[in-house]
């Protein structure tokens, strides 16, 4: 526990962290030590940070039947910091760091390390590297638990850090840097190519209303599916050409056979979800993909006879390359993509408060953590 909200870096982080899934809603201002300072790895001073719904599931272990990851840390905090929407300058780079500078604005994601050398990394896929790192909750090689961006400062491979436009606000990258990328990669590698593409977007959330406009802005034609017609006005500002209501709409399977290049599943629970009549609405040998990770506990209810009618596939996709992350900035600065956000002061009870509404589903569309230089004492 910390009482000075003041960091004393670099040989401190401060931020708010939980040693329990029980305090899941309760983080506390902790001070704790960050990762040995690697050749490679930049310092982020940080502006904002978006609240994921990952973080839920983190702070409450809901993905695993194992104890907490910092627990078992060979150094540093037992205690746990979230958050990977995250915005903020460059205080301290490696020695072998080219590419940044000192006082950069940079964004980072959901990932904060892999080996750059394997197949993958070499490819442009390095969210799949076999030794890749999370940006919270996730051990390095060395033994210490990665520390997210509910805090003063956030230390992670250069590689991982992306350079913003000069014309996006902060408050509103932040929230590309996870949800907006990992929409944004399943959309362009699947629908590239193809001419006047047809794309579905399930769930109209946090995820779900950015891949609405990044689909959009990728020239493609898109549907949004939803239970209820609530977010049907939302959902059509942000770009959706049609809206589908499965719970309202009698006729939609009838009415969207053979449709989609595309299906993104972005609900964060599969309770609900029709994948039985969602997988017709495919044309021929196209994917059903899902980027909301729902409940350990949660499956899919799918009878395989749904294949076999149009050859389709159904998978996942994971976070974005260094490389897509750069181009979705380059496409919210052009066609200004702005996330549908709500700001909250960072702070005990502000943090508590974002969470809470979360988990409860009161928000339009992402919080974000500001006001971290008049908490922390920094950006000076």
């Amino acid at each position: 526990m910390s009482d000075s909200t003041t960091v004393n870096y670099p040989t401190e982080f401060k931020g708010f962290a939980i040693t329990d899934p029980k305090q899941w809603d309760n983080p506390k201002l902790t001070s704790y030590q960050p990762k040995n300072f690697g050749s490679h790895d930049i310092d982020i001073e940080i502006e904002c940070c978006g609240i994921c719904a990952s973080e839920l599931f983190s702070l409450k272990n809901d993905w695993s039947d194992a104890p907490l990851n910092c627990l078992s840390s060979k150094y540093g905090p037992k205690s746990q910091v979230v958050g990977h929407e995250i915005v903020g300058k460059i205080v301290a780079i490696g020695n072998d760091v080219t590419m940044y500078k000192i006082g950069q604005r940079v964004g980072l994601g959901a990932q904060a390390y892999s080996c750059l050398n394997c197949s993958r990394c070499k490819s442009n896929n390095e969210q799949y590297c076999p030794h890749a790192v999370g940006t919270y909750c996730s051990t390095y090689s060395d033994g210490y638990v990665s520390q997210g961006g509910y805090a003063s400062h956030v230390r992670a491979l250069d590689h991982f850090c992306f350079p913003i436009p000069d014309n996006l606000d902060s408050k509103f990258v932040g929230p590309l840097m996870c949800g907006g990328l990992t929409v944004f990669s399943p959309i362009k590698r699947n629908i590239q190519g193809i001419v006047n593409p047809k794309v579905a977007i399930i769930g109209i959330g946090g995820l779900g209303h950015m891949a609405i406009m990044i689909a959009n802005a990728l020239g493609a034609e898109v549907t949004a599916f939803s239970r209820g017609n609530s977010k049907k006005d939302d959902a059509l500002k942000m770009g959706a050409h049609h809206f589908v209501a499965t719970s309202e709409d009698k006729n939609w399977m009838t009415n969207y056979i053979d449709s989609f290049d595309l299906i993104l599943n972005c609900a964060s629970s599969t309770k609900a979800l029709q994948l039985n009549d969602l997988l017709p609405c495919l044309k021929v040998n196209k994917k059903f993909l899902s980027v909301g990770l729902p409940h350990k506990d949660e499956e899919f209810d799918l009878k395989p006879i749904q294949f076999f009618s149009n050859g389709c596939t159904i998978g996942s996709s994971k976070l974005g390359s260094r490389e897509e992350a750069i181009e979705l900035l380059s496409l919210a600065s052009k066609y200004d993509i702005k996330p549908w956000i709500q700001e909250i002061p960072i702070c005990e009870n502000g943090v508590h408060e974002g969470l809470t509404k979360l988990d409860n589903g009161d928000v339009k569309y992402r919080f974000v953590l500001t006001d971290f230089h008049r908490f922390f004492n920094t950006g000076k």
